[in-house]
């Protein structure tokens, strides 16, 4: 429970740090780092407006939609202890959870009629499907190597920080678990949180009839998206045989130069085109695959 306070503590500042990065990347004071959940716990108070279109479905989603993510973070392993759920396969559990909440928001904008949030619904749809592979191939390659199908003993197990490799696959996963972590919560290069263009937009114009505090409730979610794969990336750097406190140290460090790196990456990045992003996408299950031969080369196997 610990570790899941931290994450919580840490999720109330993330998406500030990014937004406080990208103004002093652009010359701006811009506002503090808790200005996101300032308005965030605004639309929590406010109430919500449904459009007499929808259905039942557009009610439960975000609910869904949050519950989905808080479920799959009580699969994420913290620091050397094992994660409040763990069984064997439970890495396939965390995937599929995930797609559970995004395709509940599919249907959700699908069920307002909009063509706009049906146009965004489709491109969110395909850039999930595309982006599951890399996914799953890195973490059945860490599989593999260990011979353990549990997302704590998979890290307990592989990670050897001694071992040039094992370093060298370590930073592969790295970036690729980055990669995803932007494109699941519909960042650059994929996607603009600051765009106002329903042609272009992805989850933005998927959202455009929530309000209040559903509203609200959908982008704290974000918010705890990005601090969960900011666990996992830390699992990759922590070594158990650490002291707790400095595996603390450690995780609220890495989630702070998490936040810091999303800001960088949406100030000097642009958004790719909508027809490249797909090319873009499937590059990560190419870095996949380099951790999986990596790893047959560990064992001996090639």
């Amino acid at each position: 429970m610990f570790g899941i306070v931290i994450l919580i503590i840490c999720s109330l500042f993330f998406l500030g740090i990014v937004t406080r990065t990208k103004s002093l990347m652009q010359g701006r004071k811009g506002p503090s780092v808790i200005q996101n959940m300032k308005d965030i716990f605004r639309l929590f108070n406010k109430a919500t407006i449904y459009s007499t279109t929808t259905s039942f479905i557009f009610k439960i989603a975000p609910i869904i939609y949050f519950s989905t993510v808080v479920t799959a973070l009580l699969l994420v392993p913290f620091f050397s202890q094992k994660a409040i759920i763990s069984f064997d396969g439970d890495f396939v559990f965390f995937a599929y959870l995930l797609a559970l909440g995004k395709f509940f928001m599919i249907l959700s904008a699908l069920d307002t009629g909009s063509p706009f949030e049906g146009m965004g619904a489709n491109r969110e749809a395909l850039f999930s499907m595309l982006v599951e592979p890399a996914f799953f191939i890195l973490l059945a390659s860490f599989a593999m190597y260990t011979g353990k199908t549990s997302f704590y003993e998979i890290f307990y197990d592989f990670i050897d920080l001694k071992d040039a490799t094992s370093v060298f696959l370590i930073i592969i996963a790295a970036y690729i678990l980055i990669q995803v972590a932007m494109i699941e919560n519909s960042r650059l290069p994929v996607d603009d949180p600051k765009t106002h263009l329903e042609l272009t937009m992805i989850h933005e114009v998927m959202i455009l009839d929530n309000s209040g505090f559903d509203l609200g409730l959908i982008l704290y979610t974000s918010s705890l998206k990005f601090v969960m794969y900011g666990m996992l990336l830390s699992n990759l750097f922590i070594d158990s045989s650490m002291h707790i406190f400095v595996q603390v140290g450690l995780v609220v460090l890495i989630q702070f130069l998490f936040a810091i790196l999303v800001g960088m990456i949406e100030s000097f990045r642009a958004r790719e085109r909508m027809k490249k992003n797909s090319h873009f996408i499937f590059t990560l299950t190419v870095m996949s695959m380099m951790v999986f031969f990596g790893v047959l080369l560990m064992m001996n196997k090639i």
